[in-house]
């Protein structure tokens, strides 16, 4: 029952430079889950907020399924990200020491069907990093380049 839902938050790896990756489940409507299915979500603009040791996922945008009627969910509410105990702690502890976020990277939907929410404890990069990784980004364009035209 796989699918080919993959939703990921480019500008976060140019904004952000990773620590820990994490796969989280999302509490979802009926109509939410339909409309992931069809691709019809936007996690660009999505980030993370922990409110009484449970973490939240906020903008994250889910389009309104067209078939939901009155039934409709709401496109940005906040959803919950499920991770156990132990995850939360050691997640909640950095963000809270060291100045670091949590951000959303990837929308999918696992083997059994299930959307999953791939999140990355994050800290923001510098300018200067962003023109490395801007510089890196031009070299590998280069070197694809060059081996293209050599065959």
């Amino acid at each position: 029952m796989s699918s080919k839902v993959n939703i990921k938050n480019r500008k976060a790896s140019f904004e952000y430079q990773f620590i820990d990756k994490y796969v989280a489940g999302i509490m979802l409507l009926g109509t939410e889950i339909k409309s992931i299915r069809n691709n019809q979500a936007n996690i660009s603009d999505a980030h993370c907020v922990f409110i009484e040791d449970e973490l939240f996922v906020r903008n994250l945008h889910i389009a309104e399924y067209s078939n939901g009627g009155h039934n409709n969910h709401e496109p940005k509410r906040e959803r919950k990200l499920l991770l156990n105990r132990q995850e939360l702690g050691k997640m909640i502890g950095k963000v809270k020491e060291k100045g670091m976020s949590v951000i959303p990277i990837r929308l999918f939907i696992n083997d059994k069907g299930k959307a999953k929410l791939e999140i990355a404890l994050a800290k923001g990069k510098k300018i200067y990093d962003k023109r490395e990784s801007i510089k890196e980004k031009d070299q590998k364009r280069d070197i694809a380049r060059e081996q293209s035209t050599r065959k």
